[in-house]
């Protein structure tokens, strides 16, 4: 690492001096405190005085300190207080409530190249994403958590027979309270030890490789938590954090990070770059963008330039050292191109959470079907701006918790009634642009809200409606991914056409998306009561093939599947009856 380039703000590789690094005999540690009055590094060999070896840089070396040993550092402060901390660079920690550093070797034993080599941002492929709370999605018997080696055994597979191309991991650098989830971190650097060492979870990500599944890692660039342990006033001042506790704190109690400061910069897009560099994951989910965008996530108190800067550097850094890793922003605001490169003006993210289709979306399956006549709007708005960025549909964990239900328990009705609309919710989200994101119990339709010290509700597809609605989401991802029309064309306009949704006497609406060679239409009725005679005019005659009716009786609905697969020519019309609550999904190859 240079160090000029650290106290500027342009380092991507901090991780490579600061931190314990092991040589032959001993580790060296090495850690940034610029105020502190003296700084010791306990271990289990022995304690040891570090030496300030530049203005604001204290190292020293511990022979017979070795891989697997714990430490940390004992910072007295510009304050004049000792207070024991972790190392802010150090690459793994021990079991919360305990919050010392571990000497941890870089993990080896990749065997992906091939994966790393075929990799892409996915614009023209399926991106469908399983978003996964590695701790709750399943548990042993007596509620302990799967290890990374465990789960390399289970998600994987089970991603790969259920048609999720991606995992999406909730946080797992280090922290604290289980019930943050892993979104207020102590250590930035280090796999949670819940599930075992960095070895291990490098083997995990090496077995989705081998699987043909990706890994995108939630990652916080925001802030962080306050355990006195971790980054709060680290050297007896905010080093880390704002001075000023009316923009220092965060609405979620935790420190914000200056990152006007060069070397917090550092900090942070290192670390994006450790997980990328050492653990081969595949693209990083930035959480809580808005807050870097505009000052507390608020655009009345206007843009935080010095954030957005971060942002923008951040991110052409990553672009460069990583061109097929996935960049995700989690923004809710109207900031323009967001997915547009920085180079022309853009922030530098390859996708954006589309939270606004996800919000009337879910808002129409809410309403009752006279509602809904009056609110199609709510369906057909988000393709004013689909064009705008490049968008992933969320259904992810927030929608799960805090008294809101999950996906499925938001339909409108009772619960033999939910089913059916959310079979047609999940075909509407299959047909309409953007890549996909679901959260886990999502897929066999969980109606318990999440909650992180239990897992997924595994025993409802013991019953029918359960193991029928994951059939169904199993055949709709197959079709999802082998249909090219889904994806090929994604984010060009021309390759989208509604057949209809001006018929607001009706909760029905047609979608049809232009793939290389053939297209793939939906058509839905929303409403409560059969819908007879509903004709549609195709752009084109040709052979027209029913890949999937989300009323099948396979997937809990009442209409016989058929035997084979149902391809008929057409001559630019198509007339239909629809079920209630029901859509259908069909091929459509010109002749």
């Amino acid at each position: 690492m240079n160090m000029q380039d650290f106290y500027t703000g342009h380092a991507f590789d901090a991780y490579e001096f600061f931190g314990a690094h092991t040589y032959f005999g001993g580790t060296h540690f090495a850690v940034w405190a610029p105020s502190a009055q003296h700084i010791a590094v306990e271990t289990e060999v022995g304690t040891y005085d570090m030496h300030r070896t530049q203005s604001a840089v204290w190292e020293c070396d511990v022979p017979g300190a070795n891989a697997g040993m714990v430490y940390q550092y004992w910072v007295r402060g510009a304050n004049g207080q000792t207070v024991s901390h972790c190392d802010p660079y150090g690459t793994a920690m021990t079991l919360r409530p305990d919050g010392r550093s571990i000497i941890a070797d870089r993990p080896t034993g990749f065997t992906d190249d091939k994966w790393m080599a075929g990799r892409t941002k996915c614009f023209d492929k399926p991106l469908n994403i399983y978003e996964v709370h590695a701790g709750s999605w399943r548990q042993k018997e007596d509620g302990s958590w799967y290890t990374y080696a465990e789960l390399a055994e289970l998600l994987p597979a089970y991603c790969k027979e259920n048609g999720f191309t991606h995992i999406e991991l909730m946080p797992l650098a280090e922290h604290p309270f289980d019930g943050s989830w892993g979104y207020q971190i102590t250590g930035f650097y280090a796999p949670t030890s819940r599930y075992g060492t960095p070895q291990q979870l490098a083997e995990f990500v090496n077995a989705c490789h081998k699987a043909g599944i990706g890994v995108i890692l939630d990652f916080v660039p925001v802030h962080f938590a306050i355990d006195s342990y971790g980054l709060k006033e680290f050297d007896g001042t905010p080093l880390y954090e704002y001075p000023a506790a009316a923009v220092g704190q965060s609405e979620w109690g935790s420190c914000n990070f200056m990152h006007s400061r060069g070397e917090i910069r550092c900090f942070i897009q290192s670390c994006a770059d450790y997980w990328l560099q050492v653990f081969h994951a595949d693209g990083l989910r930035m959480d809580a963008v808005s807050r870097l965008i505009y000052w507390q996530g608020d655009p009345n108190r206007g843009v935080n330039g010095s954030t957005l800067e971060f942002l923008k550097g951040m991110n052409q850094g990553l672009q460069q050292r990583h061109p097929t890793a996935l960049l995700i922003a989690e923004d809710s605001t109207n900031y323009p191109k967001v997915t547009a490169p920085v180079e022309y003006g853009g922030l530098g993210f390859d996708y954006k959470w589309d939270l606004g289709w996800m919000n009337d979306t879910l808002d129409y399956f809410k309403k009752t079907s006279e509602e809904r006549k009056e609110n199609l709007g709510k369906l057909t708005f988000s393709m004013m701006y689909a064009w705008n960025e490049h968008y992933i549909l969320p259904f992810s964990h927030d929608e799960n918790v805090h008294g809101k239900a999950t996906i499925v328990q938001k339909m409108y009705g009772d619960y033999a009634g939910k089913f059916p609309q959310a079979r047609a919710l999940y075909l509407y989200m299959a047909i309409h642009p953007g890549k996909k994101l679901d959260f886990m119990g999502n897929e066999f339709a969980q109606l318990r809200e999440f909650d992180e010290s239990r897992e997924q509700d595994w025993m409802v597809l013991d019953y029918p409606n359960h193991n029928d609605f994951r059939r169904f989401r199993q055949a709709l991802n197959r079709a999802y991914c082998a249909e090219d029309a889904f994806w090929r064309r994604e984010y060009d306009p021309a390759a989208f056409q509604w057949l209809d949704c001006s018929h607001p006497e009706l909760d029905a609406c047609a979608i049809l998306r232009q793939g290389s060679e053939a297209a793939v239409l939906a058509a839905f009725n929303f409403g409560d009561t059969e819908l007879e005679d509903y004709t549609l005019t195709l752009p084109v005659a040709g052979k027209l093939t029913l890949l999937l009716d989300t009323d099948w009786e396979t997937f809990g609905g009442s209409t016989a599947a058929p035997k084979r697969s149902c391809a008929r020519k057409t001559d630019g019309e198509l007339k239909l009856t629809l079920p209630p609550f029901s859509g259908r999904l069909y091929r459509l190859e010109q002749a």
